[in-house]
């Protein structure tokens, strides 16, 4: 009998999600605390960005101001 995974949404870390939009990682902290990116907490405290998300935000063109 084989065992199956379970579905995942793939996670991307602050660093990763600020290479894609080219911005300092501390930008992409102070998006997600006003609201522009979604995310969740891992169990030791860490945010993470869900990877599609991520992706149709830069397929769409969108990016919030920096400052």
């Amino acid at each position: 009998m084989s065992q199956q995974m379970p579905d995942y949404e793939p996670l991307l870390t602050p660093g990763e999600v600020a290479m894609m939009f080219r911005v300092d990682p501390k930008t992409v902290s102070r998006w997600a605390l006003e609201g522009w990116l979604p995310y969740t907490w891992t169990l030791g405290g860490h945010r993470r960005y869900p990877r599609a998300a991520i992706l149709e935000l830069l397929k769409e063109g969108a990016q919030p101001r920096v400052v």
